[in-house]
C-alpha cells in the first residue's frame, strides 16, 4: 500500500496543517519587518534621525524587496517552496538579529536593504503553495488564513514589541524576534513537500478532493509565459490595485506607531494597545473577505464577482475612510475611520493573490512575484514619501489624503480593465 493511502475513507485534510504553518510565518515575517516602527523614538533621539531620514530607512526595506521577490517567483517555481521558502526565512531572521548591533544611519539602511532581499519570497512561495495543495473553491479562504496573519503580526507583535523595547531596550527587542522564524524553517522543510501526493500524511480521499473539478493532477513545469505575465491587463490592473493595497500596508505597518505618538500624544506601551482595535478589525475584515469571495465564486463561477467586485469596492470604502481620517482630531474617531480605513483596505488580499491562481495557475509564484513587485515598489515609495510629508507639514493629513488617492486611482483601475472571466487575445503557450 503506498503511503499516501493510510486512510482511503476519509480526507486526513493536512492541506490545513499546511494553511496553518502559511499563516504562522507570515506572522513572524511581518512582525519582523515591522518590529523597527516602535523604536522611531529611540532612534531619533540617540541618533537624531530626522522623519525624512528615518523613512529612508524603512524604505530600504522596499528596495531589497523588489529586488528578490519577482526573481523569488521564479526560484519558487522552479525549486519549490520546501526548499527556497526556508532558505529565506533563517536569512531574513538573522538580518533581524544583526539589527540589534546597527550603530549607525547606513548600517540600518544596509540591514534592512538585506532583510527586504531575504524576504522577497515569501508571498510568491505563499500562492505557489496553496496553488498546488488547495482546490479552487477553497484557496481564497486558504490565502485569507495566511494573510489574516499580516495585520494580526499586529495585534500581537505590537504589545509585545513595544513592551520588550520598553523594558529591555531596541537591540534585545530584535535579539529575542529573530529566533522564531529559524525554528520555523525548519519543521517547514521537515513536514511539507511541493507536490501533495509526495507527502506521506496526505491520502488518496484527500487528493481526488484537491485535484477535483478541472484541476490537473499535479502542477505542470511548463515554460514560464513571461510576455503573457507582464501584458495581461487583468494582471496589469491587478498589480496597480495592490500597489495601492501595499502603499497602504507600509504606510499603516511602519508609520501608525509615530502617527499616535505624535498626533496623539500616547507613550510607546499605550501605542501597542490602542493599534490592536484597528488591527483587530482588519483581521476579521480580511478573513471575512476571503470567506466571500470563495462563496461567491462556489455559487457563480464568475471570477469578476467574485474577485474584482470584492476589490474596487473595499478600496473605495477605504480610501472614503482614511479621506475622512485626515479631518479628524480627537483619538476616538481616528480609531474608528483608523480601523475602517485599514479594514476595506485589507479586505481584498486574498482575491488579489486569488487573481494570479486563476489567471496564470501554472506558475502562480512567477505572477504572484511581479505582484509582490508592485508591494515592493510601495515599500519604496510609502516610508520616504510619509517622512517626507511629516516633516513638510508637520502632522499626517497630506499622508492620508495620499493614500485616499492612490486607492481612488486602483478603484478606476479595477472597474475598467480587471475582467478575468472574459477571454483576451493573449494566452499562454501550451506545454509541449
Amino acid at each position: 500500500m503506498s503511503k499516501n493511502k493510510v486512510n482511503p475513507v476519509g480526507r486526513t485534510n493536512y492541506r490545513w496543517v499546511v494553511s496553518g504553518l502559511i499563516f504562522l510565518i507570515t506572522l513572524v515575517n511581518f512582525i519582523d519587518r515591522s518590529a523597527i516602527s516602535f523604536i522611531i523614538a529611540p532612534l531619533k533621539q540617540e541618533f537624531h534621525f530626522t522623519d525624512t531620514e528615518f523613512g529612508f530607512i524603512l524604505s530600504a526595506f522596499g528596495m531589497g524587496y523588489i529586488l528578490l521577490t519577482v526573481f523569488g517567483g521564479w526560484l519558487v517555481d522552479v525549486w519549490g517552496a520546501r526548499f527556497v521558502w526556508p532558505i529565506a526565512a533563517v536569512a531574513w531572521s538573522l538580518c533581524v538579529g544583526f539589527l540589534g548591533f546597527a550603530g549607525s544611519f547606513w548600517g540600518f539602511v544596509g540591514l534592512r536593504f538585506l532583510l527586504g532581499v531575504a524576504e522577497g519570497p515569501h508571498f510568491p512561495a505563499m500562492t505557489r503553495s496553496i496553488s498546488n495543495w488547495l482546490s479552487p473553491s477553497e484557496r481564497a479562504r486558504a490565502l485569507s488564513i495566511g494573510l489574516v496573519a499580516i495585520p494580526l503580526s499586529s495585534v500581537i507583535g505590537a504589545p509585545i514589541t513595544s513592551y520588550l523595547v520598553a523594558d529591555f531596550g531596541w537591540r534585545a527587542m530584535f535579539f529575542i524576534i529573530s529566533s522564531i522564524g529559524v525554528v520555523w524553517g525548519i519543521v517547514w522543510y521537515l513536514v511539507f513537500r511541493d507536490k501533495p501526493q509526495e507527502c506521506r500524511y496526505v491520502n488518496q480521499a484527500e487528493l481526488d478532493y484537491i485535484y477535483s473539478g478541472t484541476e490537473q493532477k499535479g502542477p505542470k513545469q511548463a515554460p514560464i509565459q513571461w510576455r503573457y505575465i507582464l501584458t495581461h491587463p487583468v494582471l496589469i490592473a491587478n498589480n496597480i490595485a495592490y500597489f495601492a493595497y501595499g502603499y497602504m500596508l507600509f504606510f499603516a505597518t511602519l508609520w501608525l506607531p509615530g502617527y499616535f505618538s505624535s498626533q496623539h500624544g500616547l507613550n510607546l506601551k499605550a501605542v501597542g494597545w490602542y493599534l490592536t482595535i484597528p488591527w483587530l478589525i482588519s483581521a476579521a475584515f480580511l478573513k471575512f473577505g476571503g470567506i466571500l469571495s470563495d462563496y461567491l465564486h462556489k455559487k457563480t463561477g464568475r471570477n469578476r464577482l467574485a474577485r474584482s467586485h470584492i476589490i474596487w469596492s473595499s478600496q473605495l470604502l477605504s480610501a472614503i475612510s482614511f479621506m475622512i481620517l485626515g479631518f479628524t482630531d480627537s483619538l476616538s474617531l481616528s480609531i474608528v475611520f483608523l480601523s475602517l480605513g485599514l479594514g476595506f483596505g485589507f479586505m481584498p488580499h486574498s482575491a488579489f493573490f486569488s487573481v494570479n491562481i486563476d489567471v496564470a495557475k501554472e506558475r502562480a509564484g512567477s505572477a504572484q512575484g511581479i505582484t509582490s513587485g508592485s508591494l515592493a515598489l510601495a515599500g519604496i515609495i510609502a516610508p520616504a514619501m510619509t517622512g517626507w510629508l511629516i516633516d513638510l507639514t508637520g502632522d499626517f493629513q497630506c499622508a492620508f489624503f495620499l493614500l485616499a488617492g492612490l486607492s481612488g486611482i486602483a478603484v478606476l483601475t479595477v472597474l475598467l480593465f480587471h475582467h478575468p472571466d472574459r477571454e483576451w487575445s493573449l494566452r499562454p503557450a501550451s506545454p509541449s
